[in-house]
């Protein structure tokens, strides 16, 4: 005996095919009215359903990724700033260099786009399917120190060592505790030549030293970081400023 619909919708659901369930009416509908035979209905409810899990898998690494917010390249003004580095950008954005386990150091001023830039290239990477970690430079320390508190490190570690491509970002915004420089070298080290990085931060190398406090960690740090990577300076006028000074004139025009 034939199931109802709402019986088959039940029975789909029990086996998870949830994609198939939201469809299923429609689909239905299209093969009453002709517009399809059953067997390309059924082509299609497969393919909701292959459609409803890749969106799921993509949430599902989107969030793990803990990636604050989505960016993308397609909405960069680069027009704005010339002086910035198109070309070496878009050839990154192909991601070529995750496979090559190369790394990559963004500097330059606050509002240039270092982070939109940082964030659109492992928004990317989670759409193909890589494995992305971010994390703010700050937070990166906090979560370390917390762990070794509560004796988690050695998961921690694995979680950082693990991930395809770790974005740290905004390093040297808020300062860092004394033993910052080596947490950091001991997460670069656990990744050198096994996975990609990329670091974004607004304080030049020459001033690295002395915010980490020692000559000794900085050197093998930076060693390291550009032995197989990318350096992009970003240099000329602030987003952030540019969109300031219209906010401004915005409330200005209103009075």
């Amino acid at each position: 005996m034939p199931m109802s619909t709402p019986e088959l919708e039940r029975a789909l659901r029990s086996l998870r095919l949830s994609g198939m369930t939201a469809t299923l009416e429609a689909r239905a509908l299209q093969v009453a009215n002709h517009e399809m035979d059953f067997l390309e209905a059924f082509s299609w409810l497969v393919q909701d359903e292959l459609d409803r899990r890749h969106s799921r898998l993509l949430e599902r690494r989107q969030a793990l990724s803990g990636l604050p917010d989505h960016k993308d390249l397609k909405s960069f003004d680069w027009s704005y700033n010339s002086r910035l580095p198109k070309r070496d950008v878009l050839e990154l954005a192909t991601l070529k260099f995750i496979d090559a386990r190369e790394d990559m150091l963004i500097i330059g001023p606050p509002g240039t786009g270092k982070s939109h830039v940082a964030k659109s290239l492992a928004a990317s990477a989670v759409q193909r399917g890589y494995k992305v970690l971010y994390r703010e430079a700050h937070q990166l320390i906090e979560d370390i120190t917390e762990a070794r508190e509560l004796g988690d490190l050695r998961k921690l570690r694995a979680q950082l060592h693990s991930a395809e491509l770790l974005l740290i970002d905004d390093l040297f915004l808020r300062k860092l505790p004394a033993h910052a420089g080596d947490e950091l070298a001991d997460v670069l080290m656990g990744r050198y030549e096994k996975a990609s990085t990329i670091i974004t931060s607004n304080r030049p190398l020459d001033d690295w030293t002395q915010l980490l406090g020692d000559v000794v960690v900085v050197t093998p740090l930076l060693d390291r970081l550009m032995h197989h990577g990318h350096l992009l300076r970003f240099e000329g006028k602030s987003w952030r400023l540019k969109e300031a000074a219209a906010r401004a004139a915005k409330r200005k025009a209103m009075h």
